[in-house]
């Protein structure tokens, strides 16, 4: 219930509106209470041979057949009879009207709460860390963002109706109830908490059950989301039947746990129907003991009682579902949960000092790094002046990547410092820091959008002319004009209608757009083709030009004119120098440089 109550506080600033829904509700269903009412009077008079004495001022019955008694003397059982049919559908009329009017002013504020959770979900999704999204399946994120928040939606706020109308419903009938015959009513309280005791016994293992569904679904959705990205290797090693058994598998488990819980669920209605039953025969039994004794319970009012009795029947029924719902979707909240608390390692000093401009250097003080126990940099000292371009090379896992991720704070370091102009990165505002460096990385990220808001991603505000010189500088103006639609041509799917070269030159031409002073090239040109490579390389250059760039290598040849180069292994900086230094130290690196040209 605390998860719910952090759902309601999303509707504070609907008060107006919620006490308007309240409000339409109580008139509805006092609207219908009147209807039911009116049954006992009629009974009265339809079946006794004169009116009796009318007699008002003892309540709502009372008054009804004094109503109803001056009609008759005034006129005749037939008249009276049709007026009162008339008060009933005019009753009724009304009760469906405030109904209605609550249920439209409900509506918008389940979408609003719901609108509000999503945009909280993809607001936080956003905020967090890279290294967040290495250890998460990104099938489990999509999930929670989709299916938890539907389950929410079917679960919980689909209830939010019940848990306000239902209990109204439930007063209203039940002082009616007392005021005709309080030693019956005070028998069905004794009654009705014995069911809800039962009903609640039944929903208590939904949770567990719909926590294990919704992961389940989770893991299914990652492995559509692997088989549709790689699609090309499932065919090509013939492993279409590989993929079908994990997702086999993954689904036959979801089928196994999403049965019992129907099955749990479903069985609250029928047992709270059931009970209600074994009550309604103990009621019929005393209250009928009561009219035979003559104790002035007459038959007209414990047909009327009846009646009042399965109106309060019907929403404990539907309170004893949502009760069930409620564990279910509790479920999918606590995942929802899990990811909006999730603490966010890389965070902004409340004093975070502007960071406009990049003058002078870049400086790693003995930077370390670490993934939980795992050390991945250590003792790390480099300064990159301004205008210079440094490269990082080394075998795979020597911590290339990490580095230059350190840089615009995708990860913070766990020792030392990195500074710019001589200010430590984290005291720093972080759009401003990432606003001075542009990233062009191995495998081109493009969206399902057009070429030119690819182009345009961040930067806001370019004109068309900038944008076809950042296209032109790129080498992608000459691909893009030959498109039927040009600019406006959709990339695809992770950009699948372009080729890899062409995708890549999308990319430099967002980065050139961005015209940062800060660089960061992670061998871009190491997928690619021999031509398209030459093309992309030639980008590269002009891009790099007046520019602070840190260039991770693997094809050693594309950084043989880089001011200093760094080589990485083991986390460490094992040597240090220019091409020709390096290999004429005849260390680390000319082996690596002597191991691609045998290549």
């Amino acid at each position: 219930m605390k998860r719910i109550s952090r759902l309601l506080t999303y509707l504070s600033d609907y008060k107006g509106k919620i006490a308007l829904y309240f409000a339409s509700n109580l008139l509805g269903i006092l609207f219908g209470a009147c209807t039911m009412a009116m049954v006992g009077p009629v009974l009265q008079v339809l079946f006794q041979a004169a009116p009796p004495a009318t007699n008002k001022g003892g309540g709502l019955v009372n008054n009804a057949m004094g109503y109803i008694n001056e009609q008759i003397l005034a006129h005749d059982k037939q008249t009276a009879l049709a007026y009162v049919c008339f008060a009933v559908v005019g009753f009724t009329l009304l009760k469906n009207l405030f109904l209605y009017i609550a249920v439209y002013i409900l509506n918008p504020l389940r979408n609003a709460v719901l609108r509000r959770l999503r945009n909280e979900l993809f607001d936080k999704t956003m905020s967090l860390p890279i290294g967040f999204f290495t250890e998460e399946r990104k099938g489990d994120l999509m999930s929670r963002m989709t299916n938890d928040i539907n389950e929410v939606e079917l679960s919980i706020m689909s209830v939010l109706e019940v848990f306000i109308r239902e209990p109204l419903s439930i007063i209203v009938y039940l002082t009616y109830m007392i005021v005709v015959n309080y030693q019956l009513t005070l028998l069905l309280l004794v009654f009705l908490p014995v069911a809800g005791l039962v009903i609640g016994r039944i929903s208590k293992s939904l949770r567990k059950s719909s926590n294990e569904a919704q992961e389940h679904l989770g893991n299914m959705m990652g492995v559509i989301d692997e088989s549709l990205a790689g699609m090309r290797v499932i065919k090509a090693f013939n492993a279409e039947t590989h993929q079908r058994l994990r997702f086999t598998r993954l689904n036959n488990m979801l089928f196994r746990t999403r049965n019992f819980i129907a099955a749990r669920r479903e069985l609250a209605s029928p047992a709270s129907e059931t009970m209600g039953i074994a009550v309604a025969a103990i009621i019929l039994w005393l209250g009928g003991r009561m009219v035979f004794a003559g104790t002035g319970f007459t038959g007209p009012q414990f047909i009327t009682y009846i009646g009042m009795f399965w109106m309060v029947i019907a929403p404990f029924k539907n309170l004893s579902g949502a009760f069930s719902n409620v564990q279910k979707g509790t479920a999918a909240l606590d995942r929802i949960e899990q990811l909006l608390t999730t603490p966010n390692t890389i965070t902004e000093k409340p004093d975070a000092q502007p960071l406009p401009d990049f003058r002078q250097q870049i400086e790693l003080r003995n930077v370390s790094f670490a993934y939980g126990n795992r050390t991945v940099l250590q003792g790390i000292n480099l300064t990159i002046p301004k205008g210079k371009t440094v490269a990082l090379v080394g075998s795979s896992g020597a911590g290339k990547s990490t580095l230059a991720d350190l840089v615009p704070r995708f990860h913070d370091v766990t020792g030392g410092q990195i500074l710019i102009d001589g200010r430590d990165l984290r005291d720093c505002r972080i759009d401003d820091l990432r606003r001075l460096i542009g990233v062009v990385g191995q495998d081109p990220i493009l969206f399902n959008d057009t070429l030119y808001n690819n182009i345009t991603l961040g930067t806001g505000g370019a004109t068309r002319e900038r944008v076809e010189e950042a296209a032109r500088i790129a080498h992608a103006d000459t691909f893009i004009s030959q498109k039927k639609e040009g600019y406006e041509t959709m990339a695809g799917d992770r950009g699948a209608r372009l080729s890899g070269g062409e995708r890549q030159r999308i990319t430099i031409a967002r980065a050139v757009l961005k015209n940062p002073p800060i660089l960061i090239l992670d061998e871009a040109t190491s997928s690619l083709d021999t031509e398209s490579e030459r093309v992309v390389q030639d980008a590269i250059s002009k891009l790099m030009q007046h520019r602070t760039c840190l260039v991770i290598a693997h094809r050693l040849s594309t950084v043989q004119h880089a001011d200093e180069i760094i080589v990485l292994d083991k986390g460490q900086i094992a040597e240090r120098g220019t091409h020709t230094q390096l290999m004429a130290n005849n260390g680390i690196y000319s082996k690596l440089v002597a191991m691609q040209q045998v290549r």
